[in-house]
């Protein structure tokens, strides 16, 4: 999939899915539903707020589980991977963006495509890597469908040095991680931003995860965790 404008990228996605408007469960107003529920949850970026509402979530999800896909809880996607709940899509996306346009942004952990879909409709470009082959077969079909265009697809292995000449100003990473991935930094902008769920590697807080920011500053990196988060872990290699 080739890259395309931040503005059109966005009416592209738009564009895509109004043939997935869905009825009942899968219908515009429980979309609709399920964004004033974030707004009640606390998402204030009115950018992420649109972009939850465009995405047809109950496309990315199997079709027997269509009718919770806009509930706020995870959903089997295959390969003993899951769909993340509506609100941590929404925070992670918020997080990163932090009230800024974004250019080029890194996905580690495609999955079924669809946190894909929606930092598609608030960046000029996305690139994702996704270890699990299935997935990626999965997310390029999901994301065709939606004529979503500014999305780059790698099946590769997100957990080290990604072998690509490649500068983004934002970067999230899907999976938890025990430490921050320092060979994914390299490709980070000075004064851009890593969200990523971080393992505690504290003996007392074994298997807390929290939503962790990573800024990139001149001087440093600077580290600040927020929401707690389950997630599954990331893992090295190809599958």
């Amino acid at each position: 999939m080739a890259f395309g404008a931040s503005e059109n990228g966005r009416k592209r996605v738009t564009a895509g899915v109004e043939k997935f408007a869905g009825i009942g469960m899968t219908s515009a107003r429980t979309r609709a539903r399920m964004v004033e529920r974030l707004r009640e949850q606390g998402i204030r970026d009115e950018v992420v707020i649109s972009a939850m509402e465009a995405v047809p979530r109950h496309i990315f999800v199997e079709e027997a589980l269509a009718i919770r896909a806009y509930e706020d809880s995870p959903l089997p996607i295959g390969a003993g991977q899951t769909i993340s709940q509506p609100y941590v899509v929404a925070r992670m996306t918020e997080l990163l963006r932090a009230g800024r346009d974004l250019s080029r942004v890194l996905e580690i952990g495609t999955g079924c495509g669809y946190q894909t879909a929606v930092l598609a409709h608030v960046a000029s470009e996305v690139y994702t890597v996704e270890r699990i082959a299935s997935l990626v077969a999965k997310a390029r079909n999901n994301l065709r469908a939606l004529k979503v265009e500014n999305v780059r697809i790698k099946h590769g292995d997100g957990s080290g040095e990604l072998g690509e000449d490649l500068e983004v100003d934002g970067i999230i990473v899907t999976a938890a991680a025990t430490k921050v991935p320092t060979a994914l930094l390299r490709h980070l902008r000075v004064g851009g931003r890593m969200v990523l769920p971080l393992a505690s590697r504290d003996e007392d807080l074994r298997g807390v995860q929290r939503l962790t920011v990573i800024d990139k500053a001149p001087d440093g990196i600077r580290e600040q965790a927020y929401d707690a988060v389950r997630f599954v872990p990331l893992l090295p290699g190809l599958a």
